[in-house]
């Protein structure tokens, strides 16, 4: 248990330059109160005290504004910077290393009572106020953009930005011992997508242009007129 406890207030200071203290992370980081209350609730669900496990994830609600279900699977190093608005589902499974920021939705999609919520494989990162919605893996290392929605499963070491998330394979396989937190770097997916629709009018008008000249020749005596 204390070693799990050290694990979670390290993890802060690995991902937040504000961090001053171990006093000041203990006290006030709303994130790791609402893991804390997890790991009770969680245990309660598991040895089949629903409903109290249930009172309890609540009770840390009201508290941090952080709602994890008691039934969430959350593995280590895991670090919920702000936390304001997050919403983590019953059957959702998180990997080790995994940060979210506030506003983040990992929500179903299907009335089944089965797997109805995403998976986070290691080392994934989601931006503040997106929402991953549905029973689908985001594979390991990848970054999801701030208010991206994301309804598709996502290859590892890939970036996923949009409204329905697009997904960019990143030209490198990424390998590192904590989360890549530059979660501002982001493709412009809309604005390439634009720049490549205006190459390609281009190119067809200069197309066209050609095949008029082409098709209008001028006389070469005076009985031939025009050919079109």
């Amino acid at each position: 248990m204390l070693d799990t406890i050290r694990r979670d207030i390290q993890s802060v200071f690995e991902r937040d330059p504000a961090a001053r203290s171990v006093l000041e992370v203990a006290l006030l980081y709303p994130g790791l109160h609402a893991l804390w209350a997890h790991r009770a609730a969680h245990w309660l669900w598991q040895h089949n005290l629903k409903l109290l496990g249930r009172w309890v994830s609540q009770l840390a609600r009201g508290i941090t504004g952080i709602e994890i279900h008691p039934g969430a699977k959350i593995g280590e190093g895991f670090f919920i910077d702000h936390g304001m608005g997050v919403v983590i589902g019953e059957t959702a499974e998180i990997g080790d290393n995994v940060t979210l920021y506030h506003g983040v939705t990992l929500g179903g999609t299907s009335l089944n009572k089965g797997k109805r919520h995403p998976t986070l494989e290691d080392n994934v990162v989601v931006g503040a106020g997106a929402k991953i919605l549905g029973a689908i893996t985001i594979g390991a290392n990848s970054r999801i953009g701030a208010n991206a929605v994301v309804v598709r499963s996502v290859p590892p070491n890939s970036v996923v930005v949009g409204v329905p998330g697009q997904i960019v394979k990143r030209k490198e396989e990424r390998v590192a011992p904590q989360p890549d937190l530059n979660h501002n770097v982001m493709p412009d997916m809309i604005g390439a997508s634009v720049i490549s629709l205006m190459a390609r009018v281009n190119a067809l008008e200069q197309l066209m242009a050609r095949r008029e000249a082409d098709s209008v020749r001028v006389p070469q005596d005076a009985d031939d007129g025009f050919v079109i």
